[in-house]
């Protein structure tokens, strides 16, 4: 085995959750092989460099090892590198951060303390 499909192996290595999720973002152009664009049956070896786009963030991930079958997660290391830079996760981190300070509870408005923890977050209006 010295090739494989690339939706298998993002799903394989737990980049997404379903092995349609990952073949949904090779069609929709979120993923990358050695810079170019992937259909999800292309096929990729050990080596290849893989940029993938999941709603957080944009990982960088360098093939190590070939594997069909999900593997757990303590075991992703040794089939991938990843090389995303630290200030992505970092962004990733604020925005989901975010997210809950401006979340309700699906309650409609929001009600006065919502929108007093609002204004304290963005500041005084002048």
């Amino acid at each position: 085995m010295n090739q494989i499909r690339l939706d298998k192996w993002l799903w394989a290595v737990r980049v997404y959750k379903t092995r349609s999720d990952a073949a949904d973002a090779c069609r929709g152009s979120a993923v990358r092989v050695n810079g170019q664009i992937a259909k999800p049956a292309s096929k990729i070896r050990v080596g290849d460099t893989i940029i993938a786009r999941t709603k957080a963030l944009t990982r960088t991930l360098h093939v190590l090892a070939l594997t069909e079958k999900r593997i757990g997660a303590p075991l992703v290391a040794e089939y991938l590198d990843d090389q995303t830079p630290e200030s992505e996760y970092a962004a990733a981190r604020e925005k989901r951060e975010n997210a809950r300070l401006f979340s309700h509870k699906g309650q409609g408005r929001p009600t006065k303390k919502d929108r007093r923890d609002i204004q304290k977050l963005i500041g005084p209006e002048e």
